[in-house]
């Protein structure tokens, strides 16, 4: 079985990377571990912008990746951006390894709300899978409820489902992804 290895960024919450690797395996059939490593991620860091660069960050990642290794992917608790967008969710490598998702602007915290841990861990979910599925060559989908939909806000990410749609499924099928 293909296993996608969870790493953890800076001060990322270990029951966050606890819930991914027990709820990534029933929407993919992976299996998940955390790595007992860390990625720092203050090389990343642009002053100017006060955010980590998405990009930069899987750019180190590669240095982590063993040839045994299938996927993967980076968990942090920071603002991502890359040059063209204000902010983003995560970033992942098209048919590549190495996919980087966060936290900080899932949680409702970041909007003056009030926490809520369980959004958070369903947010999480949902890019994750979204980046992962990048990683398996797939692009954005038009089905809003797909995982595989564009995501430029929270409310977006809101209206998704946690797995991919039939479509999308059957393009990982077709293309051996999982296999």
């Amino acid at each position: 079985m293909k296993v996608v290895h969870l790493l953890p960024v800076g001060g990322i919450d270990l029951d966050l990377l606890q819930d991914l690797r027990g709820t990534i395996p029933r929407r993919l059939s992976v299996r998940c571990e955390i790595l007992p490593v860390a990625l720092d991620p203050k090389p990343s860091y642009h002053a100017e912008r006060q955010q980590f660069h998405s990009s930069e960050i899987l750019q180190r990642m590669q240095t982590l990746v063993r040839p045994k290794d299938w996927r993967l992917l980076a968990v942090a608790d920071v603002d991502l951006y890359i040059p063209i967008l204000k902010y983003v969710f995560g970033e992942a490598q098209i048919g590549g390894p190495c996919a980087v998702v966060s936290a900080h602007r899932l949680r409702q915290e970041f909007y003056g709300l009030e926490r809520d841990d369980r959004l958070v861990r369903e947010r999480l979910l949902k890019e994750a899978i979204h980046e992962l599925g990048h990683t398996l060559h797939l692009r954005h989908c038009q089905d809003y409820r797909c995982a595989m939909a564009s995501s430029h806000s929270v409310e977006w990410i809101d209206l998704r489902e946690n797995s991919m749609c039939d479509a999308c499924r059957y393009q990982l099928e077709s293309n051996g992804a999982l296999a």
